[in-house]
């Protein structure tokens, strides 16, 4: 989801110095103003909705797999820069952190999920649309954006590229399974009645991961293990990835303009619907990265470490989110605007829980705060 990475981002481990731009300013001006952006593409597909009627007949007669063609467009853009950043050679590099990789794994797959299915049926009882798409947007782990925060935050780069690639391997393995769990068989044991359900077999639903996942996970991985081998490392990472990195942004732009677009009139005739996707998923912030935090410190993991493990567990996909529920319910559904509010509610979010993390960094021993090699 973001565009390019830091230029000025604090060293691994370093402290804080005195006079240093503030954290907001180590973003490049797309992404420190992505808010800004997400808000004026939110206006402007609005915009559109209103001013070309007919436009979701128009987008349905352009479909790849019931999936509209433009926005699968754009979900693929936008996550093939982030994928292509990720470091896949240093997977032995953190793997041997036994606390750090098992607390992560428990937290991402068990905990998160299970904390938004709460969430969903606590505060959306009565919209089954949005309440799965929230469960949805809580199925999807994190892979992108978290990355910035994390390096913001000055925690460990290592683990976080190791923490990413290990989730979008799970999500392919495991968010299916996951998606029936949560939507179908875990509504009906607890006597909530039928849920949403999936109305699709669950094989349908492992196809989209895989596409919308898969092939840019695959497309990333090719790119940055053939570009290292033609440019070198350095020249790979300084001339190549800023090239591709705007195009994040550009079609998570793009996608929300067609999606409100199509979601204009709940937007506007429905605005407290939005307001209700918002408060569940502040309070999700809140309990994954909060306990996350206390949890690493608890365990003796070092600053950096621990600053990671609670970024990667608060932070979502919700570019996976949002291509499956476009895919399983439909462009207009409520299930595509839950994953469509992710993005605008998680920016701010996390860039104040990057001050959260650098505040409590001195409660950390000194000795329990590593620098980068």
């Amino acid at each position: 989801m973001t565009s390019t990475e830091p230029t000025t981002a604090p060293a691994q481990g370093a402290a804080p110095v005195a006079g240093e731009d503030s954290i907001v300013r180590k973003l490049s001006t797309l992404d420190r103003y992505l808010a800004v952006w997400i808000l004026i593409a939110m206006g402007v597909g609005i915009g559109l909705g209103r001013a070309i009627p007919g436009l979701n007949s128009a987008l349905a007669k352009v479909e790849i797999g019931g999936v509209s063609l433009p926005i699968a467009v754009g979900l693929l853009i936008m996550m093939y820069p982030v994928l292509a950043k990720v470091r896949y050679d240093r997977l032995d590099r953190v793997t041997g952190d036994k606390k750090l990789m098992v607390s992560s794994l428990v937290i991402n797959w068990i905990v998160g999920p299970a904390v938004m299915f709460a969430l969903a049926w606590i505060f959306l009882s009565d919209l089954p649309a949005y309440r799965t798409g929230l469960i949805i947007v809580g199925l999807a782990r994190c892979i992108a954006m978290v990355i910035i925060w994390n390096d913001l935050a000055c925690g460990d780069r290592e683990a976080a590229a190791v923490l990413v690639a290990l989730n979008s391997v799970f999500q392919v393995l495991a968010f299916s399974l996951l998606g029936w769990l949560y939507l179908d068989g875990l509504p009906r044991w607890l006597g909530l009645g039928d849920g949403q359900g999936l109305n699709v077999p669950v094989w349908k639903i492992a196809v989209n991961v895989v596409v919308f996942l898969g092939v840019p996970l695959l497309t990333g991985f090719l790119t940055r293990r053939i570009g290292e081998q033609k440019m070198g490392r350095e020249n790979y990472e300084a001339k190549f990835l800023p090239k591709i990195g705007p195009w994040a942004l550009y079609g998570l732009l793009f996608t929300i303009v067609i999606l409100f677009a199509l979601q204009g009139k709940t937007i506007t005739h429905q605005p407290g619907d939005v307001a209700r996707i918002a408060l569940p998923l502040l309070v999700y912030f809140a309990i994954m990265f909060f306990g996350t935090f206390l949890l690493g410190k608890g365990l003796g993991l070092t600053y950096d470490r621990t600053a990671t493990l609670a970024f990667t567990a608060a932070g979502n996909n919700f570019e996976l989110a949002i291509a499956v529920a476009i895919a399983t319910f439909g462009v207009t559904s409520g299930q595509a605007l839950s994953g469509v509010v992710g993005p605008l509610i998680e920016v701010p979010v996390l860039i104040g829980l990057v001050y959260v993390a650098l505040a409590w960094r001195k409660k950390f021993a000194p000795d329990a705060v590593t620098t980068a090699p």
